[in-house]
């Protein structure tokens, strides 16, 4: 049995965090994205799979935590809640992609910015690095690659059950559809992600599925 971390005992005490940032203590609210914030940048990386435009869908994400909280009926319902905004904001950034067209973040508040800039550089002073060194840069460069190459439903249930860890009913709960649907996405994007790694002569052996 392995020693908690600072991060596992923080876990067990974000509910009551989530409840004093709904009551608008900033404190917390930074405290939140401090908890969050990696996994977030880290799904919007394997979905988008460039480094600006996760850490922009990640100011995005906290942006609009930091403005709907209150509106969150269920501290239980947090993480899903999170990752839906997390998800529609890489649709929307996917889809401008795809047409060339960039968004400039100064259709929000000044004050909005500067929140979310104190809580990024709390995170930041913890020791996380969005720009870490990768062991096999070349491969997970594929892999990402070969990931943004199936459908953008399909990625979307494929990143969170594969490599953020998901339930079924959880994926379903974030995306607002029934498990049987999200079964189903799983294996068509997993399918479809096992021909492109396959026409890149990326085997089983290889992958590991450690992005």
């Amino acid at each position: 049995m392995h020693a908690e971390t600072l991060l596992d005992i923080a876990m067990k005490h974000a509910d009551a965090l989530i409840v004093s940032a709904q009551k608008g203590d900033e404190k917390a609210l930074n405290s939140l994205v401090g908890l969050w914030y990696k996994r977030i940048y880290n799904y919007a990386f394997k979905y988008v799979s460039e480094h600006d435009m996760a850490t922009e869908i990640s100011q995005k994400t906290f942006i609009a935590m930091f403005r709907n909280i209150q509106r969150l009926h269920d501290v239980d319902r947090f993480k899903p809640w999170l990752y839906r905004i997390a998800t529609n904001l890489c649709h929307e950034e996917n889809r401008k992609k795809k047409s060339d067209k960039t968004v400039s973040l100064s259709i929000y508040r000044n004050d909005d910015k500067e929140e979310y800039e104190v809580a990024i550089g709390e995170a930041k002073g913890n020791g996380y690095n969005p720009e870490r060194n990768f062991q096999q840069l070349e491969l997970e460069s594929m892999l990402l690659e070969a990931l943004s190459e199936i459908n953008d439903e399909h990625r979307s249930v494929v990143i969170m059950k594969e490599y953020e860890g998901f339930k079924f009913r959880e994926i379903a709960e974030v995306l607002d559809v029934s498990e049987n649907t999200v079964k189903t996405r799983l294996y068509a994007g997993l399918k479809n992600l096992k021909t492109i790694l396959k026409r890149k002569n990326i085997t089983k052996e290889t992958v590991y599925y450690e992005l």
